[in-house]
């Protein structure tokens, strides 16, 4: 699996997460395959840096990580062309629950082995923002939302088997999730 932080682009003003919620895997497959072929076929605008779409270990959804040069112009693509590339998925997959999106921006990462490549990614919704160590942590991603009132935690496990460790000690509550398809603003520079 590619480490986080080679997702992360240098330029981004703004990293927008959000969930859907699916509740099968069968559902999530099929609406990750959708929102794949709308973006692939779709034009870019150039504010847009990266998309990257992760389907939950668990089949119960979808997560994205979009990174855009700002908020503002988020807001003006969402508004002229959001709800048609939406309707379009949920023509195919309808009933996809969508509790929101979270405007934030990368505050800090903790890396504690970068020599290896991660094999579990995992995404934890805190007000702390804390990194709290343990077996098999190689490195965490805080994200905090624009007012600082939450924060995201997107963590790299060495393996499914350690983020599992990690879950049945008490020390996680955070939900795994494996890469589905990046897509990267060939038009920017990194």
């Amino acid at each position: 699996m590619t480490p986080f932080r080679d997702l992360v682009h240098p330029a981004a003003g703004t990293a927008l997460i959000s969930e859907w919620i699916t509740r099968t895997p069968e559902r999530t497959r099929a609406a990750a395959d959708a929102v794949t072929q709308e973006w692939a076929a779709g034009e870019w605008p150039s504010a847009l840096l990266s998309q990257h779409v992760f389907r939950a270990t668990d089949g119960t959804g979808l997560l994205f990580y979009a990174q855009w040069t700002s908020d503002e112009e988020h807001l003006t693509w969402a508004r002229a062309r959001r709800g048609a590339l939406v309707s379009r998925v949920d023509a195919l997959v309808p009933g996809i629950e969508r509790p929101g999106l979270h405007r934030t921006r990368l505050h800090r990462s903790v890396v504690h082995d970068g020599g290896r490549a991660p094999g579990a990614l995992a995404v934890t919704r805190t007000t702390a923002g804390t990194v709290v160590a343990a077996p098999g942590l190689l490195a965490a991603h805080v994200h905090l939302t624009k007012d600082g009132e939450e924060s995201f935690v997107v963590e790299e496990w060495a393996d499914a088997a350690s983020f599992g460790a990690a879950v049945r000690t008490g020390t996680r509550t955070a939900k795994r999730y494996t890469l589905h398809h990046s897509f990267l603003n060939a038009r920017t520079e990194a």
